[in-house]
């Protein structure tokens, strides 16, 4: 890990430390408030701790009874951390493609858990073997772009794909990528991230 990732996660940890109930407790609101009203919870920065005030981004998962019921987030920091989880918190209820809108008799299943994300950092790489020797497996979360199409893993992906192979097959299809495809334009970031969860969401 290098000296900058040592850092984030270090304050990252004290931050959840400190904040994580509170992040969870929006998150679930923020569900709830959506049930009612159609619209994410709304936060304003002013009151809130510095550290939820200050520019962070997250993704928020939800499952339901294990199975994975909506995933959005925010690749990049540019709004306050507590209003990010608000709004993706909303985002992957309702606005997921790949499922339908959250409905009240789902919550009682439903678990959710929040990853905040450290700066991506683009990878030098030379080909494909390049990029898998560097990969490391349960610690990277990964962003590959090349020809407009675009896809990022969590680090919590390792968990269902444990090889480095594997990992990176399922993004590019993921990012509708063939999997035997490089090119010079084929760029790759990684980054690190600090897990929540809420095992049980209820109104």
């Amino acid at each position: 890990m290098t000296d900058v990732e040592d850092a984030f996660e270090t304050a990252t940890r004290a931050l959840l430390a400190s904040h994580g109930d509170a992040l969870l407790e929006l998150a679930r609101a923020s569900l709830v408030h959506g049930l009612a009203h159609g619209e994410p919870l709304p936060i304003s920065a002013e009151g809130l701790p510095a550290d939820l005030a200050a520019d962070g981004a997250c993704f928020v998962t939800l499952k339901l009874d294990g199975q994975l019921r909506g995933c959005i987030g925010s690749p990049e920091a540019r709004r306050p951390l507590a209003v990010d989880v608000a709004e993706n918190a909303y985002a992957s209820a309702f606005r997921d493609n790949r499922f339908k809108p959250l409905t009240t008799r789902e919550l009682d299943g439903l678990s959710l858990s929040i990853s905040v994300l450290s700066p991506k950092v683009e990878m030098t790489i030379t080909d494909e073997v390049d990029l898998l020797h560097q990969l490391r497996p349960g610690m990277d979360g990964l962003i590959i772009e090349d020809g407009g199409r675009r896809a990022l893993f969590l680090p919590s992906v390792w968990r269902q794909l444990d090889k480095p192979q594997q990992f990176l097959a399922h993004l590019k299809a993921k990012a509708s990528i063939p999997a035997d495809h490089f090119s010079p334009g084929f760029r790759a970031w990684r980054f690190i991230a600090e897990e929540i969860y809420l095992d049980k969401v209820e109104a």
